[in-house]
């Protein structure tokens, strides 16, 4: 009987230390992913304590009214900006608006951008981007002034994109609390005129952004803090028709109805948008005629278009102009213009590497941060920037908020302030250090 005790004592003896042994690497493991995890403390506490100060710049900003077209507030915000980065070291300057891109809304003149260079001992270059004007008129400020109703800071212009500004003030000085200089150049430039559609800016976000390894845009997370990598590209047609009036009672005949000619043109165009492609086309706005009894003589219409590539915007201009040949009045006369308000921005490899390690960087402190490589929609400079860069283009880096473009109801979450620069702190650590795969 003893040797039948030994043949059941063995197989209990394995069993029970595969068991020890299964939950010592268990608990390693877990051990190891908790280490991982584990935000890096110095960074943690030097956003934790950029909080306060960047509430009042976010304050400081918003008491300044810099809607797009009021070009002075636009100039005066551009003041405090550039003292604050030149305050933090930077080479700053504040850049008039050069070889603009005339649309139809473009004014006469535009804001200008701020623009700065962060000196490291590195070698990656980095930029970051954002804009200082508004879609507010001028004298709404007295009655929608800054202010914080618990976790929420309200005003005017605050999460699109004043925020961002103040964001990229405070993740530099996060980076120099912290004593880090291992980029080689931290690039700042801050828009004038984005709710326009960068008429004066958008060749100097193209050209500088060319040279850079990673562009970051602080346009708002919104209310769930994603980072975007793809936008629809925006397009506008204007169509305009040239008839001749005449009496409509006793004598149409004698005119040339430019409002047939409208309608023909329109109806003509309603196939050209392809949906599965991401290409649209919608005639949205219309005008015609003066008077009941009078056979219009001019008729003019307005679409909107959207494209997730550029050669699609470059097709659709093509098509048409070559449909406008086709006339329903052959008296009338038909032109059409066709603009790019902005280009898409379209998701790459090294955009998608790089948002991802953003997304890692979240998950140390414990948070979940979406990353969206598919068009949503709207409008960005990083778009501008992506145009002809060497390096990845990622946008939504701001604050969490709702309410862009909303009177009395524009606010970001204060909450995600310290998270946020913790993400821009990390991320431009470990790009400056060779620690993001992919880049």
């Amino acid at each position: 009987m003893p040797g039948h005790a030994r043949s059941l004592q063995v197989p209990a003896l394995n069993l029970l230390s595969a068991a020890l042994l299964a939950a010592a690497l268990a608990a390693a493991l877990a051990c190891a992913a908790a280490a991982q995890a584990a935000p890096v403390a110095n960074v943690l506490e030097a956003a934790r304590a950029q909080e306060q100060p960047m509430l009042d710049t976010m304050r400081d900003l918003v008491g300044i009214e810099s809607g797009s077209k009021d070009v002075e507030g636009v100039e005066q915000i551009a003041k405090l900006v550039h003292d604050r980065l030149k305050a933090l070291g930077g080479t700053v300057e504040i850049l008039p608006p050069t070889d603009v891109y005339r649309m139809d809304d473009t004014p006469e003149k535009t804001g200008p951008m701020v623009h700065a260079e962060f000196k490291g001992s590195g070698k990656k270059k980095i930029m970051l981007i954002a804009h200082m004007d508004t879609v507010y008129r001028n004298g709404m400020l007295k009655d929608q002034p800054f202010r914080v109703d618990g976790e929420r800071a309200y005003g005017l212009g605050i999460a699109d994109d004043k925020q961002g500004v103040a964001l990229i003030i405070h993740t530099i000085s996060t980076l120099q609390k912290l004593g880090f200089k291992d980029f080689g150049t931290l690039t700042v430039l801050v828009n004038g005129d984005e709710e326009i559609s960068s008429p004066g800016a958008r060749s100097t976000i193209t050209r500088m952004a060319a040279d850079q390894d990673a562009v970051f845009s602080f346009e708002g997370g919104g209310t769930t803090g994603d980072l975007r990598l793809a936008t629809s590209g925006i397009g506008s047609a204007y169509l305009t028709v040239q008839g001749k009036t005449s009496h409509a009672g006793s004598r149409p005949e004698g005119g040339v109805n430019a409002l047939y000619e409208l309608a023909h043109q329109v109806l003509q165009m309603k196939d050209l948008s392809k949906p599965d492609d991401g290409l649209k086309l919608n005639w949205t706005v219309a005008q015609a005629g003066t008077n009941r009894n009078v056979i219009p003589g001019q008729a003019t219409a307005q679409a909107d278009a959207r494209a997730l590539k550029v050669e699609d915007f470059d097709a659709l201009e093509k098509a048409l102009q070559e449909r406008i040949q086709k006339k329903l009045l052959p008296e009338s006369k038909v032109s059409l213009k066709f603009e790019v308000r902005r280009p898409p921005l379209s998701a790459t490899p090294a955009s998608r590497a790089l948002a991802q390690h953003g997304a890692t960087i979240y998950k140390e402190l414990d948070m979940e941060m979406k990353v969206l490589d598919r068009a949503t929609g709207g409008g960005t400079d990083a778009a501008f920037a992506a145009l002809k860069a060497r390096g990845p283009v990622v946008e939504g880096m701001g604050l969490s908020g709702f309410g862009a473009h909303s009177n009395d109801a524009e606010y970001v979450q204060i909450k995600s302030i310290v998270p946020r620069l913790y993400l821009a702190t990390r991320i431009i650590m470990d790009l400056s250090q060779d620690k993001v795969q992919g880049q």
